[in-house]
């Protein structure tokens, strides 16, 4: 703006005299911090503040006011609250705090009336408002402005926490009488500092665990054997929080209550650390082991200790434990009793297991015998020193170990037995030492001795990919081919039929001697030559189109034989790696190729009903049969008890 209107802005200003675009306040004074620029009035970022609130003030004192105010940009600028200021396009804060500063007329500063405050709130009367007298006496109808009224509270001290949706609709309604516009902002008390459970079941219950649906049950206790993992953060402490501050209706600061600090270090027993995190302090786990929390410090949660990984000596039953859900290693000296579980993560149990085993991964190892119950690992080995009977054993991603193993359903990815009786056995390698009755399946199957059990017989099920959808692939592929082969002859045939023409071979080696360099044409032959070329223009465009489609069927077969050799490659990798290897037979022994799908689950993912059904239902193509000698058998060929090979 003009010097006159800069310096109107820092003493009153003369009505009717707006700031020039693009020019600062007086240097002199608190309004530098101030630009007037096409679009807006724009405070400094670098200032805000009471540099701010200066220069607003001193504006707002001299006579004038801000049209087009943003409010809450202007309280954010000055007081900080409020939501964050809009990024300019180099980044700093954008603060725009008005359209422009115009002079606040003193005949139109009468219209506004004084405010009533009380409580930490500002009252003011809206009602008809007249600006000077007319001829009659009456005055003229005005009407209120919301940023006059701004300039008006300021000037009579309310400077924060004005309602502007308050404020306009009082203004679109004159009659609206007593309106509240302005609000003190109490101070968000602070948080004192206390310590928070991270971890699930950190305290010991014997209470029958509540289930999802609200029932009880009552077969497991609520967490008999709290436990965690080496480095699992038990307990954090929350440091505190201080609270933010409200403001007056002046503008003055409330200050929060500081909140209280506390001690962490009695939290920490043996087997525990404080360490500091992402998130503040925290009590975490230095070993492996089970949680023991002593409530008779006084501390909010209590002292809590790590020990050694939980050995238990009463077994597994109703009375002692009920079933249990446990997130590390277990070792049970006892015996598991019949329809108890213990879930857990490597799991090794002394005495005999009558009950049900789940592991997450580790190592299930029974040291007795499995009698009637489960034993299932979704990512480890499973290995039974005893007797295994009427049981299921199922590693889904691991290898079983067995040593005797009567009247069970056993999968996994390995299978090792030394003598098994009437079982169903999958996995993609099958090891046995003395197999009796039983039904096997694997992609590699090994068994020293088979022979029958009673009245069942021996039944070995070599796992062979199913290649049918590729072998009908390679089927439309090699018809395909022939066809492209076929054109192609045919193609061939009709270029020798037009190029043995008398007038078409002629011009053919006429031209082949022109372009070579061979011969040169005077004008007379030149015009005999095209006299030529357009009586066998009708044959010449059909070699062209003739050996065009051959070079595009050329192509095509090219293509397709490498694609060919490709299904090839893959059909022979996914037939390969299946064999069957019977060393001794001692009994009626079939032998059938099962086909499976490579790119489905393997067989041994079956539920042990769903796959004893499968081994039992004799399906696939029969290999072989017999009841002494020896057999084996490769993904391409027969090796028989006696000896000689041949192809499959």
């Amino acid at each position: 703006m003009s010097d006159t209107a800069a310096a109107a802005t820092a003493t009153p200003s003369t009505p009717g005299t707006p700031p020039a675009p693009g020019a600062r306040f007086a240097a002199d004074g608190p309004e530098h911090c101030l630009q007037q620029r096409p679009d807006g009035v724009y405070a400094d970022p670098a200032v805000l503040g009471t540099t701010v609130l200066a220069a607003v003030d001193s504006i707002l004192r001299s006579g004038n006011y801000l049209a087009g105010l943003d409010y809450p940009v202007l309280v954010k600028a000055i007081y900080g609250f409020g939501p964050a200021l809009p990024a300019g396009p180099d980044g700093q804060p954008l603060v725009r705090l008005a359209r422009e500063i115009l002079p606040f007329d003193e005949q139109r500063r009468a219209l506004y009336r004084s405010v009533r405050i009380a409580g930490g709130e500002a009252e003011y009367c809206f009602e008809p408002v007249w600006l000077g007298d007319d001829e009659g006496g009456a005055g003229l109808p005005a009407r209120l402005d919301a940023d006059e009224f701004v300039a008006d509270m300021w000037a009579k001290g309310v400077r924060f926490g004005i309602d502007m949706a308050a404020v306009r609709a009082g203004v679109a309604n004159p009659g609206a009488g007593r309106v509240v516009v302005a609000r003190r902002l109490e101070p968000a008390p602070g948080i004192d500092a206390t310590v928070v459970e991270v971890s699930d079941d950190i305290h010991r219950s014997d209470a029958p665990r509540l289930l999802a649906n609200g029932k009880f049950d009552l077969m497991s206790f609520q967490n008999r054997f709290p436990q965690v993992q080496a480095g699992t953060r038990l307990l954090q402490k929350l440091p505190p929080r201080a609270g933010e501050a409200g403001f007056e209706l002046s503008g003055i600061r409330i200050e929060p209550a500081a909140p209280r600090e506390l001690d962490f270090a009695p939290y920490a027993g043996e087997g525990t650390s404080i360490e500091r995190g992402d998130g503040g302090e925290y009590l975490v786990a230095a070993r492996t082991g089970y949680l023991d929390v002593d409530c008779s410090t006084g501390l909010i949660l209590g002292r809590i200790a790590v020990g050694d990984k939980i050995v238990s000596r009463d077994g597994v039953s109703a009375r002692t434990t009920g079933n249990l859900q446990l997130s590390g290693d277990y070792e049970e000296f006892g015996d598991v009793q019949e329809k108890r579980v213990i879930e857990g993560n490597g799991i090794t149990v002394h005495g005999d297991v009558h009950g049900e085993i789940v592991s997450r991964g580790g190592t299930v190892r029974l040291r007795a015998n499995l009698i009637g119950g489960s034993a299932h690992n979704k990512r480890g080995d499973i290995r039974v020193d005893g007797t295994t009977s009427n049981a299921v054993v199922q590693a889904v991603d691991g290898a079983v170990i067995l040593g005797r193993a009567e009247n069970c359903v056993v999968s996994g990815t390995r299978v090792r037995i030394e003598h098994a009786i009437n079982c169903d056995i999958a996995g993609g390698e099958v090891s046995i030492g003395e197999a009796e009755g039983c039904a096997v399946a694997g992609r590699q199957v090994g068994i020293d001795t088979a022979m029958t059990w009673r009245d069942s017989e021996m039944l070995v099920y070599v796992l062979c990919a199913d290649c049918s959808r590729i072998d009908e692939v390679l089927g439309q592929l090699g018809e395909r081919l022939a066809r492209l082969e076929a054109a192609i002859a045919d193609h061939k045939g009709a270029l020798a039929q037009l190029c043995a023409k008398g007038e078409v071979r002629s011009y053919l080696e006429v031209a082949g001697r022109v372009r070579s360099g061979e011969a040169a044409l005077s004008a007379a032959q030149a015009q005999q030559f095209r006299q030529m070329g357009e009586a066998v223009g009708p044959e010449l465009r059909r070699i062209g189109e003739v050996s065009a489609a051959r070079k595009t069927a050329e192509a095509e077969l090219a293509e397709g034989q490498a694609l060919l050799a490709r299904y090839k490659a893959q059909r022979a990798a996914r037939a390969g790696g299946s064999t069957v290897t019977l060393r001794q037979l001692a009994g009626d022994t079939q032998v059938r190729a099962l086909p499976f799908d490579p790119d489905g689950p393997p067989l041994h993912h079956l539920s042990p009903r769903e796959l004893k059904g499968r081994l039992r239902a004799n399906e696939g193509t029969p290999l072989y049969g017999g009841a002494y000698g020896s057999y084996g058998w490769e993904s391409g060929a027969i090796v028989e008890s006696t000896n000689v090979v041949r192809k499959y």
